[in-house]
Order: C-alpha cells, then structure tokens, then sequence
C-alpha cells in the first residue's frame, strides 16, 4: 500500500476579514444606493434636496473608501 503523504504547512498567512470594516461597506453602499441624487431609491419615490442627497453621497462614498481600505488583515 502507498503511504499517505503528510500534510505540509501552507506558506501563505491566513487572511481575516475586519467585521467592523465589512459594516462600513455595508452602510456605505446604503447610503449611496438610497440617496444617489436623481437615481437613489429614496429620491425617485420622495422629494428629497440636494444638500441632503450630495452630502449623503459623499458621506456614502468615503465610508466605502474607509471599509475596503482595511478589509483584509493578516493573522
């Protein structure tokens, strides 16, 4: 019988996802899809004004910036 080979050590680190960064993008991704102006799902059924549109975009973005910046950690 051919003996089984032993199991050897994977070379590559383990990769974890940040919960917290992943909750980022989630909200982020809301805010953008809810509140794009002319195209959100918010202004196409309600009146809704463009400072509170732009800004909320803005706001979507960056967070979006934040979540994917520290997604992945090493450990």
């Amino acid at each position: 019988m051919a003996k089984a080979k032993k199991e050897e050590n994977n070379s590559k680190p383990r990769v974890r996802v940040s919960f917290f960064k992943a909750l980022l993008i989630l909200i982020g991704a809301d805010l953008v899809l809810l509140f794009a102006p002319k195209y959100g799902m918010l202004n196409s059924a309600f009146y809704i004004g463009d400072a509170i549109s732009w800004s909320a975009l803005v706001i979507g973005i960056a967070l979006l910036v934040v979540g994917f910046k520290g997604l992945y950690r090493k450990g």
